[in-house]
């Protein structure tokens, strides 16, 4: 079985934001496999994929963004998925806009859910998928930036990076974390599949 979670903030005053770019993924991967959310055993929603191919938890932790890795833990631990079974879903105020970066393992890179799921589970050995959301204006306070929504012209190319992150994410189901890594971050390839190596970059504690 596999658990991929999409990071986010719950509610609607968050619904959009850049912050939220996980939730989309994984909201895409839903209405792909035709299933809906339903409350899980632990603080966030779920919905079951995999009549007809593996099995797949979604995952949306109901927490705040900094409390991502309680309601990961404890989803991982109720359904006793491996570590090398599963996939984080977040944006990255540092990747240009709509581009997508995967990585088999790695620190936070200064991204707050990311970092509480590493402290929870105690390792930073879980694949992780960054979808770019731009920094805008650096004069900008980050934590403004990345809870406010795309403007209307960043749009297009969001909603182009949520279904390519949605297809790396069926991938890695299939395939891992390595063939996703191969197609999702190669050099030469369109903006959404390039990779950019800057990663240190703080982001908001929500």
């Amino acid at each position: 079985m596999k658990l991929i979670v999409g990071l986010g903030n719950p509610g609607r005053r968050y619904r959009d934001t850049r912050h939220n770019v996980g939730f989309e993924v994984v909201d895409e991967l839903a209405r792909r496999a035709g299933v809906g959310f339903e409350a899980a055993p632990a603080d966030a929603l779920m919905a079951r994929a995999g009549p007809g191919g593996p099995a797949v938890v979604l995952a949306k932790p109901l927490t705040l963004m900094n409390l991502s890795g309680v309601a990961v833990a404890e989803l991982a631990r109720y359904f006793r998925i491996a570590v090398a079974d599963l996939l984080v879903v977040a944006d990255d105020a540092n990747l240009p806009l709509g581009r997508l970066r995967a990585r088999a393992q790695g620190s936070d890179g200064g991204h707050q859910g990311l970092r509480s799921i590493i402290e929870r589970l105690g390792t930073e050995e879980f694949a992780r998928l960054r979808v770019g959301v731009g920094r805008g204006d650096p004069r900008r306070d980050l934590a403004d930036h990345v809870l406010a929504r795309f403007d209307p012209d960043e749009r297009a190319p969001v909603e182009t990076a949520v279904v390519r992150a949605a297809d790396a994410a069926e991938i890695f189901v299939t395939r891992g974390i390595a063939a996703v890594m191969d197609q999702f971050n190669r050099p030469d390839g369109p903006p959404a599949e390039q990779e950019d190596d800057g990663s240190d970059q703080r982001q908001p504690e929500s």
